[in-house]
């Protein structure tokens, strides 16, 4: 598979969110919600240790007012990866 086929849509952005408690990565999700439109999330162990791993995918063409504000403001981070991203 390609990385065009990994990507999700135009104006959408696939997050992930690991933490030690499903409560907090739910927490986390319900925030996002309130920022930009929502698909359904999806959670799995984070690893065998134990923890919530959390996927949901946000259309951040739909966003609050607040959302919108900072989109506008920030700058674009493209190939600029995290070393512990893949």
């Amino acid at each position: 598979m390609d990385s065009s086929q990994s990507r999700p849509p135009a104006g959408h952005a696939e997050v992930r969110i690991v933490a030690a408690e499903p409560e907090v990565a739910r927490r986390v999700a319900e925030v996002l919600r309130r920022a930009f439109s929502a698909g359904e999330q999806r959670s799995y162990p984070a690893d065998a240790g134990g923890g919530t791993r959390l996927h949901l995918t946000v259309d951040t063409t739909q966003t609050s007012e607040p959302a919108r504000s900072w989109l506008a403001a920030s700058e674009s981070t493209e190939g600029r990866a995290q070393p512990d991203e893949v």
